[in-house]
């Protein structure tokens, strides 16, 4: 009797955890979802606001800099949405952005006594 209700105690855990497991994994799948939309949302709205030429190098600095290409992602897109960018952002612009957005380099000062 005690082997019947322990087996029975270890199918209903089992089953437990198995439930969980399927619930953590549509979560995971619908965060997975919601994370394309706004990535397709995104991409809509540089094609909107960047010349191919602009998109481009912003393309490239992000292989690069991924950090800094979506801080400037993220400026503009906030800048498109709220109505401040009247003109579509040319490479030379998109030049001077990323000169300002990326970090100095330092260089090392070794001194010598």
């Amino acid at each position: 009797m005690e082997a019947d209700e322990l087996e029975e105690i270890r199918r209903r855990k089992l089953m437990e955890l198995q439930a969980q497991r399927e619930r953590e994994l549509e979560e995971l799948q619908k965060q997975q979802e919601m994370q394309k939309q706004i990535e397709a949302q995104k991409r809509a709205i540089l094609r909107k606001i960047l010349e191919p030429e602009a998109k481009e190098r912003l393309a490239r600095v992000k292989l690069a800099y991924p950090e800094v290409a979506e801080a400037v992602e993220n400026q503009l897109i906030y800048l498109a949405q709220s109505g401040r960018l009247s003109t579509k952002i040319s490479d030379e612009m998109m030049k001077e952005i990323l000169r300002r957005a990326v970090p100095k380099k330092r260089e090392p000062k070794i001194i010598r006594k």
